[in-house]
């Protein structure tokens, strides 16, 4: 029979506890034999005496002492009951000892918080710790009513069974994580450990088997797991499942030419506007029902809820959010352009319909670019970088559109990168140089100001300011870009101001840039340079574009009432083209409107766009400000707005942008005629 009083962890200890209660028997056993051996001998002794004490004569020698012969039975009798009284000492006090055993591996297992199981080669319990009842809920009877791979995982079962057989066959334990089924119903996760009880021959007669509940360890693993591998606002996969997912088509289209796919690279137009007006919870909630439209717009969504097998591939389309407002999409079976554009085309539809936020109908757009997979692509890095070059494209054509990637979109972003790269260095370098336009009065035709433009001169030439401006204005280098300009526009009109005395003054206009604009120390950094070269704030004017500045119109208004309290001036730059709500243009404080250049160049030819100059310096003139009128090319034009009233024009009717000593000679010579073609 199997003992389990004595489980240990060691074979030696194993056997040493099976060896003691053999000791224990086999003492038991020699006590009782020595017991019936003395009797017999007693007995076979009282027996020879009363035979032999009949007849006296024959052996009156043998029983010349009887007394002798009495008193040495006594003598063994008396040594037989101090030995068996002695051997029942031995046995008591081995039998204590067991009870102490016994006790002592009944308090640590009633109190362990691992479950403790004793199971005999059939599987069949011997023993369950009170840890299975607190962890699992099952009774000692339900328990032992039945086998001990009830209660296991259908699908885990032949895991444990295998198990266990290594550990009868090898007599070594190992380690093994399976799921049993709690009496409520769910599953727990634990981690076991299996050893063998040997008996005194070394033969394993059964195992004693540790089990720990690591449930809740398994379970913030497998959080841990999918925080990795998915986004945590919206549980869609994140650019690292993505991007495995992607490798593996990519390497199942290497392998199979009738295989094709598209990525989309999706795109929201003007998120960071929405996010920095209405807070960035509110654009959370938008990204979150943005990829809940997503994801009922495809029918994979398995693919979009778990984790795909390592060696598998979205079997229709996958879904994924990589960071910010950029979606990608992974679309299969798609052989032409076409197909790929009719999907971009449902996705842009399905975001357009109003989506209703913290009580408000937020109506947005999204730009969709188009990578198709070729035999040029051997990573899928390359596939995502061309889809998102594409969907930058789609956002320079205007928005709210959708590009398939070419390679000349390629060769464009590789020069843009390296334009930047030496943007850089020539911010370094000090190739950034201010030139000045003359702002005229049309009255007077005299300069009162000038316009400070950026211009950078490299050792190949001058870069045109349409090429570089953007890239320093996405960057973010516009930033110190401007700063510099600012200063040093403000350091050239001081030494002007000081040469040619002007009533009024001399003015300078300096451009804010949007990124500068929604800037908190903006306030701050123009003060500073207006007390470090000393110039009147009067004398300072600074343009700011229409759709900054009335985009959002609370913060507009806020951010110009804090530049007006400087004293400076203001002009809201290419009025017109924008969004302006007229009512709204008496509140904010400026002080002339600049008509774009697109207006004035059509004006002479175009009577609707002559019509429309007209009305701005209506406008602008009913509400108290002056007007300027930027890109006049031709005499005509100058005597069209001279009519309408306009004061002021700027253009190369009267000078390009010059260098601060070209723009020295137009002050000397009192008249911009003398550069006019």
């Amino acid at each position: 029979m199997l003992r389990f009083r004595q489980p240990v962890s060691s074979q030696k200890g194993q056997g040493q506890g099976l060896l003691r209660a053999g000791q224990i028997e086999g003492r038991e056993w020699w006590l009782v034999g020595f017991a019936v051996t003395v009797t017999l001998a007693l007995t076979v002794g009282i027996v020879f005496l009363s035979f032999y004490g009949n007849h006296p004569e024959d052996s009156a020698s043998f029983w010349a002492d009887p007394k002798a012969w009495v008193r040495g039975l006594a003598a063994f009798v008396l040594l037989f009951d101090l030995y068996t009284v002695y051997q029942h000492l031995q046995l008591q006090r081995v039998r204590r000892r067991l009870a102490e055993r016994d006790q002592l591996f009944k308090l640590i297992t009633e109190n362990a918080a691992d479950m403790i199981a004793v199971v005999d080669n059939d599987g069949n319990r011997l023993y369950n710790s009170p840890a299975y009842h607190r962890l699992l809920g099952y009774s000692v009877e339900e328990l032992r009513s039945g086998s001990s791979f009830e209660q296991i995982h259908p699908s885990d079962q032949e895991k444990v069974k295998q198990a266990a057989r290594r550990v009868r066959t090898t007599g070594q334990g190992q380690r093994l994580d399976y799921r049993i089924r709690h009496k409520d119903g769910s599953w727990r996760v634990l981690e076991s450990t299996a050893n063998p009880i040997r008996n005194a021959e070394q033969e394993i007669q059964g195992l004693v088997i540790v089990n720990r509940d690591i449930t809740d360890r398994k379970h913030a693993e497998q959080a841990l797991e999918h925080s990795a591998f998915y986004d945590r606002l919206t549980d869609l996969p994140n650019r690292i499942l993505f991007g495995d997912r992607l490798q593996h088509a990519l390497i199942r289209s290497l392998r199979h030419s009738d295989y094709k796919f598209a990525v989309l690279f999706i795109d929201i137009d003007g998120f960071k506007v929405l996010n920095d007006s209405l807070g960035h919870s509110a654009g959370d909630e938008l990204l979150i029902q943005a990829a809940r439209r997503l994801i009922t717009n495809f029918r994979d969504t398995d693919t979009l809820a778990r984790s795909a097998p390592p060696d598998s591939v979205p079997s229709q389309n996958g879904l994924a959010r990589l960071g910010g407002d950029e979606f990608t999409i992974l679309i299969e079976d798609v052989f032409n352009p076409s197909d790929a554009i009719r999907v971009a085309q449902r996705i842009q539809a399905k975001l357009a319909t109003p989506f209703n936020i913290r009580g408000q109908q937020i109506v947005i757009t999204a730009s969709v670019g188009i990578a198709l997979i070729s035999s040029s692509y051997s990573r899928a890095e390359e596939l995502l970088r061309d889809a998102e070059i594409a969907m930058y494209r789609a956002k320079q054509a205007g928005k709210a559109r959708c590009e398939v990637f070419d390679p000349a979109m390629h060769s464009s972003a590789v020069q843009r990168l390296r334009l930047e790269t030496e943007l850089r260095r020539g911010l370094e370098n000090g190739e950034l140089l201010v030139y000045y336009q003359p702002i005229v009065s049309l009255d007077s035709e005299r300069i009162i100001g000038f316009e400070a433009l950026s211009r950078w001169r490299t050792p190949d030439g001058l870069v045109p300011p349409a090429e570089f401006i953007p890239i320093a204005d996405e960057t973010g280098l516009i930033l110190p870009l401007n700063r510099a300009l600012l200063r040093e526009a403000c350091q050239q009109l001081r030494e002007w101001q000081s040469q040619f005395e002007c009533d009024p003054p001399l003015t300078m206009s300096v451009n804010l840039a949007p990124k500068q604009f929604n800037q908190p120390e903006l306030r701050n950094e123009i003060a500073s340079v207006l007390r470090e070269t000393g110039i009147s704030p009067s004398a300072l004017n600074f343009e700011i574009m229409e759709t900054i500045a009335m985009g959002n119109a609370d913060r507009g208004l806020e951010v110009l009432t804090d530049l007006k309290a400087l004293g400076v001036r203001l002009s809201i730059d290419d009025f017109g083209t924008g969004y302006s709500s007229l009512s709204r243009l008496p509140r904010f404080p400026v002080d002339a409107l600049k008509i774009d250049r697109s207006f004035i160049m059509n004006m002479s030819e175009d009577h609707e766009s002559r019509e429309i100059v007209r009305l701005i310096i209506m406008i602008a003139h009913s509400v108290g400000l002056k007007v300027v009128a930027e890109g006049t090319e031709t005499k005509d034009q100058i005597r069209d707005l001279r009519s309408l009233g306009c004061e002021m024009a700027q253009g190369y009717f009267y000078s390009p942008p010059v260098n601060a000593q070209a723009a020295l000679g137009l002050l000397a010579a009192g008249d911009p005629a003398i550069v006019r073609s």
